[in-house]
């Protein structure tokens, strides 16, 4: 079994790549620090750690396991504090997992509203990731609820979902732009025309998913320069430098620079979702779901 004293001393030890230094932050001596990472390396039958008389450097296993080390770390910081709001009697905390899309749209802060109204006590964590990384939380009992952009599998054994926004893609253009002026846009106008791309980075295929929407409506866009975010994009399309197709929710009220346009014949959108754990007996998780479904629709 797993000691996570060791495993705190490893992470130590792996971060500084220093023994030293180490132990210095753990507050303790070197030679114990040492044999305690060597029992863990001994436990394990793995070698963490190509050792010099420079440095201490992970070795290629070391660095695989580093990343699950923290993770578990984590989690288990997460577990003591719970178990001591529950101890205190409280009802625990609130871990939300969320991608950018969910603050934006608005989902995510109405929601954390109403909780803060009913229960102004109880405490929220917040984690920005991506969503396999949120699905990973959940079934790991980290994460209490997760909102994504895409729904887990249908018959995923572990997971729940529903759909809570579709938020549509509307045409944005420099604000001087010829066909800013005309009031109904067809695909063949848009034929040709610089675009700025709006990337979801850790989706290697994004751009290719972007280029083929296009084409199926009847464009094909000369992508001139991509954008890791929305508001990127915004700034790069009132710059001049090319139209975007941006969600609905980040360009309501927008003005400056910029005009916007519907396209009724292109039915790309931005969806989010609201996952779960099929089992879970805490109250609050249940009512922070309720409450997050309560305010799903289109942006």
């Amino acid at each position: 079994m797993l000691d996570l004293r060791q495993l705190r001393y490893f992470v130590a030890v792996a971060e500084a790549e220093h023994v030293g230094r180490a132990a210095e932050r753990l507050h303790m001596s070197q030679s114990p620090l040492s044999r305690q990472i060597a029992q863990l390396e001994k436990n394990l039958g793995l070698t963490l750690f190509e050792r010099s008389q420079q440095r201490i450097r992970l070795t290629s296993d070391g660095r695989v396991f580093l990343t699950e080390a923290q993770a578990l770390l984590r989690h288990a910081d997460r577990l003591e504090n719970l178990g001591r709001r529950l101890g205190r009697g409280e009802e625990g905390g609130l871990c939300i997992g969320y991608v950018a899309d969910a603050m934006h749209t608005g989902i995510l802060p109405a929601a954390l509203r109403t909780l803060r109204d009913r229960r102004p006590g109880i405490h929220v964590a917040l984690y920005d990731q991506e969503s396999a990384e949120q699905f990973e939380g959940l079934r790991q009992r980290s994460l209490d609820i997760a909102l994504v952009r895409t729904p887990p599998p249908e018959d995923d054994p572990d997971l729940n979902s529903a759909a809570l926004l579709r938020d549509p893609l509307l045409l944005v253009l420099p604000a001087g732009h010829p066909l800013a002026e005309r009031e109904e846009l067809t695909p063949d106008a848009l034929d040709g025309q610089p675009w700025v791309a709006v990337g979801d980075a850790p989706d290697p295929a994004w751009r290719d998913t972007f280029v083929a929407s296009c084409v199926a409506s009847g464009f094909t866009p000369d992508i001139r320069l991509d954008a890791a975010d929305p508001l990127t994009a915004l700034g790069l399309v009132a710059s001049g430098l090319g139209l975007a197709l941006i969600q609905k929710s980040m360009v309501r009220g927008t003005s400056d620079g910029v005009a916007v346009r519907e396209l009724p014949w292109y039915g790309g959108s931005v969806q989010l979702w609201a996952a779960w754990h099929r089992v879970d007996l805490r109250p609050v998780v249940a009512e922070f779901r309720e409450t997050v479904l309560i305010g799903r629709g289109d942006a």
